[in-house]
C-alpha cells in the first residue's frame, strides 16, 4: 500500500507525543527504511522535551504547557503526554564530508521530495505571486531555497576560517522555515558566495512567523 505523506509536515505541529497523527508519520518513515518500529531517544529539560530518531533523520521538539515542568533524564513513558506538544521539527539530510562530526549521525530522512506548503503573501510590494509549495529534495541548494523562498528574514554563520566556522544558516520566518546548509562550499571567509551550491543539512519546520 503506498504511504502519503501529509500534505505539510507542518501539520504535526501541535501534536502531542502519542497523537495518532504523529504516531502514524513515524510508522510511516520507519516502512521506509524495512523497520517494524523505531524508538526515539528522549532528552528531557525543565523547559523542553527532545524526541531523536536518528535512523529517520528526524529529531522532534515538544514545549511543555499547563505548567508543566520535566524533570532530567526522563524515559518516555515517564512524560505527561497532554502536557506537551510539538513545536518544532528538525529533518535532516546526509552531506558526505571529509571531516565528519563526533556526534551520533542522523541518516538521512527517508521521505523524499520533503513538500512545504509556503505563505502565500508576496515578500515584497509588487512582487510576483508566491508557489503554493516548495519540494525540496536531497540536492536541494541554497540557490534553489532563495529562487523559491526569496530572500531570508534572517541568516548567519560561515564567519572564520573554515576548520572553526559553522555552516551557513538562513531562516524564512513567515514560512517557518529554517535551514542550515554543510559541506565545504557552506564554511570559511568566502562561505556565502559559494553558499549558493551548498546543499542543506538540516531543514527546521516551526510556526509561521515565530523565531527559532
Amino acid at each position: 500500500m503506498a504511504i502519503t505523506p501529509p500534505p505539510d509536515i507542518r501539520q504535526l505541529l501541535g501534536a502531542h507525543p502519542h497523537s495518532k497523527e504523529l504516531t502514524d508519520h513515524v510508522s510511516s518513515l520507519a516502512t521506509l527504511i524495512s523497520k517494524p518500529s523505531t524508538a526515539p531517544e528522549v532528552k528531557s529539560y525543565s523547559d523542553a522535551i527532545y524526541f531523536n530518531y536518528f535512523a529517520l533523520g528526524l529529531s522532534l521538539l515538544f514545549k511543555p504547557i499547563n505548567g508543566y515542568k520535566p524533570k532530567g533524564g526522563l524515559k518516555q513513558e515517564e512524560l505527561r503526554d497532554a502536557d506537551l506538544v510539538l513545536d518544532s521539527i528538525d529533518i535532516y539530510n546526509v552531506i558526505k564530508s571529509s571531516k565528519p562530526g563526533t556526534a551520533k549521525p542522523f541518516a538521512a530522512y527517508p521521505m523524499s521530495p520533503l513538500v512545504l506548503t509556503l505563505s502565500s503573501q508576496p515578500l515584497e510590494k509588487d512582487a510576483k505571486p508566491r508557489p503554493s509549495h516548495f519540494e525540496v529534495k536531497p540536492e536541494t541548494t541554497g540557490k534553489d531555497f532563495v529562487a523559491c523562498l526569496g530572500e531570508p528574514d534572517r541568516k548567519g554563520g560561515g564567519a572564520g576560517p573554515s576548520s572553526g566556522s559553522i555552516g551557513i544558516w538562513c531562516e524564512w520566518s513567515k514560512d517557518g522555515v529554517m535551514v542550515e546548509f554543510g559541506g565545504e562550499e557552506s564554511r570559511g571567509p568566502q562561505a556565502w558566495e559559494r553558499g549558493k551550491d551548498a546543499v542543506w543539512k538540516v531543514l527546521s519546520v516551526f510556526p509561521r512567523g515565530d523565531s527559532t
